[in-house]
């Protein structure tokens, strides 16, 4: 994380709390947990909600096969902004300044049937609920068989909520974090 990326997000966080859950980004720590049940040789499309400035985007970035397709949800302008300025020159990387409910438009408009993995750092806990639902039931949705979403949280809040979309749920603390942070890997079990 550089100097301008910490200021950038703390000016974020002021002006818009409820939709940027935290006062600096991720931890190189949380970025590693996020990733570690993510199947990189195997992975076709990865998809991130709510990417910041890019913690984790560049954990993947960093382990993805370069025919991976990688797509970004960024609702937030001055982030989208920052983030194609700093993966202008990556392939097969498209950055979107749209809310993650609307997944399905954008997986549709590049040819990509589901994804294989969904990483989110969007703050259920301060998001409208109505909002929260949509983008968990089409996570769902578009979320390939035998795939995994993981998302993490300062609390554990929306366990439940979040519990209600997907078969099983394993949880791990990352205290290396500010504030310490709980990562959530939801699944669910593969057609028969």
């Amino acid at each position: 994380m550089t100097i301008m990326d910490g200021l950038s997000f703390i000016k974020q966080y002021r002006s818009t709390p409820g939709a940027v859950g935290a006062v600096l980004p991720s931890s190189k720590y949380l970025a590693d947990k996020m990733i570690h049940n993510i199947g990189f040789d195997n992975a076709q499309c990865i998809v991130e909600y709510g990417p910041g400035t890019g913690v984790i985007t560049d954990e993947i970035l960093k382990h993805r096969k370069p025919d991976t397709v990688v797509l970004l949800f960024e609702n937030n302008v001055e982030f989208y902004k920052l983030l194609s300025e700093k993966y202008s020159d990556e392939v097969n990387l498209h950055i979107v300044n749209d809310s993650a409910e609307h997944i399905g438009k954008y997986l549709q408009q590049y040819n990509i049937e589901c994804a294989d993995y969904i990483i989110s750092g969007l703050p259920f806990t301060s998001l409208p609920k109505k909002v929260s639902l949509e983008i968990l039931a089409q996570t769902k949705k578009y979320l390939k068989p035998g795939g995994s979403f993981t998302t993490f949280q300062y609390t554990m809040l929306k366990r439940d909520f979040i519990g209600q979309f997907f078969d099983s749920i394993t949880i791990e603390r990352e205290l290396r974090n500010i504030p310490p942070a709980y990562v959530l890997c939801c699944s669910n079990h593969m057609a028969e």
